[in-house]
């Protein structure tokens, strides 16, 4: 029998569980629902335990796996000695502590984005360390990751892996280690953040009190694990650089391989790759497929026939899905999502429509500051890739061909991948793409919709920058 490993995929919906054996094949799945907030804020860390065991439980019970790896969106978890949280825990759209950041001035977070391969000031460790509010250093022992918060619950190890400490604005992302002489410069605790280590290490064992709450063995080796989006970037990626990848969910992340950190598109992020001394430029962009998921609730089911009737552009309705603020690569946090050229004959199919093409234009912008060339492809995965239409409308507005994944849950599958590397039964990521998600399939632009959509484009950019700046204006932000 195959060696098998146990893999979990926090989002901001829902906890996965699923057991892998080292041929890809799915010997058994949990899904627990979660009450988080479209947003993306703050969550209950405690509640967010218990959904993570309640998975376990459901895939526990077979033989005894080699390894269990995590994924887990990013955020901010303050855990005292006994690790427990104290406080809210901030999600990835956490504003908390910009502020008191910015209050140091232009020189020093100049400094400090440089070095963390960031475009600008954004939530995080960091930041919440700086604000009194969000974080009572007198009661905090630690400052985690949701995913390394629940490998310390899991094994009684504090650790970050070398992508979460990224996002926490306090890593040196190309020495992978912390930042310590600005941290000093800013009067923060370094003892409050764990040591790093690879997304592929070992850092512990499942102690006893874990193994009888899931039902899991006790003893069972913990990988480090590694945010969600670049969890599924790094299995879709595997060492392949003339691509671009895109997992598509709440938010579409999209990345591609560095061998140079110092080549770093204007506007994205830097990260250490899931490959030790490697490096993926990109970024988050804000709500995309949660902004269509949103007016799905509002205007109902439309099936993907009626959807692929409505010509480009929608017959002039525009929507614009920054509900939350746009990330990578314009980076205004205080944006807003909007409806312009509504007119009585638009009906729901118009507005899911109009949403979907603002998530692949949202998409656009990110893909080109990546690839100013327009010619690598983009493999896609993701819940948006199940449909088949939204494939198409994708590569339609990129203008790009599709490498579309036959497995859409490449985060789960990537947890799996980091598992097996953890373990050793395989060392090659780019076997592991080929087993655990087999062949990507080929979906090329039809040239004249690519050809209007191109135009489109040009249009609704121009429309955003003039919304984003009029909507500022108006509200004095």
């Amino acid at each position: 029998m195959n060696a098998h490993v146990i893999a979990v995929d926090v989002g901001t919906s829902a906890v996965r569980a699923a057991v892998l054996d080292t041929a890809g094949r799915l010997l058994a799945h949990e899904r627990v629902p979660r009450a988080s907030g479209l947003g993306g804020d703050t969550f209950d860390a405690d509640t967010l335990e218990q959904d993570v065991r309640a998975a376990l439980r459901g895939v526990s019970g077979g033989p005894a796996p080699v390894a269990l790896a995590i994924a887990a969106h990013i955020g901010t978890v303050a855990v005292d000695a006994g690790l427990r949280p104290v406080g809210r825990s901030g999600g990835w759209a956490d504003s908390r502590g910009i502020r008191q950041l910015t209050a140091l001035g232009d020189a020093w977070a100049g400094r400090l984005l440089a070095a963390a391969g960031r475009p600008c000031l954004a939530g995080g460790a960091l930041a919440c360390l700086m604000d009194p509010e969000a974080v009572d250093t007198e009661e905090v022992h630690a400052v985690l990751s949701p995913k390394d918060f629940l490998v310390a619950r899991l094994t009684g190890r504090l650790t970050a892996d070398t992508i979460s400490a990224a996002y926490t604005l306090a890593s040196d992302v190309r020495r992978r280690a912390w930042n310590v002489d600005l941290l000093h410069e800013a009067k923060v605790d370094v003892t409050l953040l764990p040591p790093q280590s690879e997304p592929t290490s070992v850092v512990g064992e499942l102690t006893q009190e874990a193994a009888a709450v899931t039902g899991l063995p006790t003893g069972l080796p913990v990988v480090s694990g590694g945010p969600d989006g670049s969890v599924g970037i790094g299995l879709l990626l595997g060492g392949s650089e003339d691509i671009i990848a895109d997992v598509a969910g709440t938010t579409d992340v999209v990345g591609r391989l560095l061998r140079d950190p110092d080549a770093l598109p204007d506007g994205a992020v830097l990260n250490p790759s899931v490959l030790p001394g490697r490096f993926v430029a990109g970024g988050a962009t804000g709500l995309t497929g949660g902004a269509v998921a949103h007016w799905r609730s509002l205007v109902g089911t439309v099936e993907d026939e009626r959807l692929a009737e409505v010509p480009p552009g929608a017959d002039g309705l525009i929507i614009l899905p920054g509900m939350t603020g746009a990330r990578f690569p314009d980076w205004r946090p205080d944006a807003r999502g909007a409806v312009l050229g509504q007119r009585p004959e638009h009906d729901a199919a118009h507005l899911l429509r109009a949403a979907q093409e603002a998530a692949a234009h949202t998409l656009r912008d990110a893909v080109d500051r990546l690839d100013p060339s327009g010619e690598l492809p983009v493999a896609f995965a993701g819940g948006s890739s199940r449909s088949a239409q939204v494939a198409q409308l994708r590569a339609d507005v990129l203008g790009r061909p599709l490498l579309l994944s036959p497995e859409p849950d490449v985060t789960l599958l990537g947890a799996a991948a980091l598992a097996l590397l953890g373990s050793g039964e395989i060392t090659d990521l780019d076997a592991l793409r080929s087993c655990l998600i087999g062949t990507l399939r080929r979906v090329d632009p039809d040239e004249a919709r690519a050809a209007r959509y191109g135009e489109l484009h040009t249009r609704w950019r121009t429309l955003k920058d003039t919304t984003d700046a009029a909507y500022a204006a108006a509200t004095g932000l």
